[in-house]
């Protein structure tokens, strides 16, 4: 158990999923999710920094401020900038991801279960093509939007304290978000096997560390330009290495 709670060893999933891009009977799956995810970001990343310095500016306007309050806004504006300037970044891609994810949730569970398959030799019990997948379509998008919820509901007091407790809030964001990222991606593999949220939730919560590991990986990388696009796909075959070799394993 303390290996499958080793937030160094969630890190390191990430990486073994890298060469399983390119396999065969994997890689033909990765091209919708990465199309969407692609997408997604690049409407994220025009419209948030294309409206950014205006409202920022806007926001601080010194006009009409006694001058000794001008002059210290003018001091501490590229701190502002910078503080501002990465609270938006994480929330762009933690936002856009979610609805990347929304959108591509049939698609990445066929990943998952093709590479589980590539994994494993054995195929999912009642494992589906493209009929399978527009079956599952509505119950699948349910699933999501239940998260969303979650995710939604979690996220109002978290983002309270990112804007409002220095230094500590930062922190407390970034742990949420990484168990947030573990969440959305093991959701695939593990609803492969009927797991319901709840239940992926408790599962996780025995082993949070590591899945923090995992989460935190994944959104760090998310926010890194041209590798952010690849990053769905990825973490999908990361999530469901991670559930052959350690959630599973755990569970014995």
């Amino acid at each position: 158990m303390a290996q499958c709670n080793n937030p160094v060893t969630g890190i390191s999933y990430l990486f073994k999923a890298l060469p399983l891009l390119t396999k065969p009977g994997i890689k033909s799956y990765i091209i919708i999710p990465l199309i969407i995810n692609i997408f997604f970001f690049s409407i994220g990343i025009y419209f948030g920094f294309a409206y950014f310095a205006e409202y920022m500016d806007k926001f601080l306007d010194t006009s009409g401020l006694w001058s000794w309050v001008a002059d210290i806004v003018d001091l501490i504006k590229p701190l502002l900038y910078l503080i501002f300037g990465l609270a938006l970044l994480v929330l762009i891609f933690y936002t856009f991801s979610i609805v990347a994810n929304i959108v591509a949730a049939p698609f990445n569970s066929l990943l998952a279960e093709v590479t589980e398959k590539y994994l494993t030799g054995q195929a999912i019990e009642d494992s589906g093509d493209f009929k399978q997948i527009m079956k599952d379509l509505i119950p699948t998008i349910m699933m999501e939007i239940r998260k969303l919820i979650y995710m939604v509901l979690w996220s109002i007091p978290f983002l309270i304290m990112l804007f409002f407790i220095p230094i500590l809030g930062p922190i407390i964001w970034f742990l949420f978000t990484a168990w947030m990222m573990s969440l959305q991606y093991m959701d695939y593999p593990m609803g492969n096997h009927k797991l319901k949220f709840s239940q992926q939730r408790a599962l996780q919560g025995k082993n949070r560390l590591f899945s923090m590991g995992f989460g935190g990986v994944t959104m760090g990388a998310s926010m890194i330009p041209f590798i952010n696009f690849i990053i769905m796909p990825t973490a999908v075959i990361a999530a469901t290495i991670i559930w052959v070799e350690q959630y599973a394993e755990c569970e014995r």
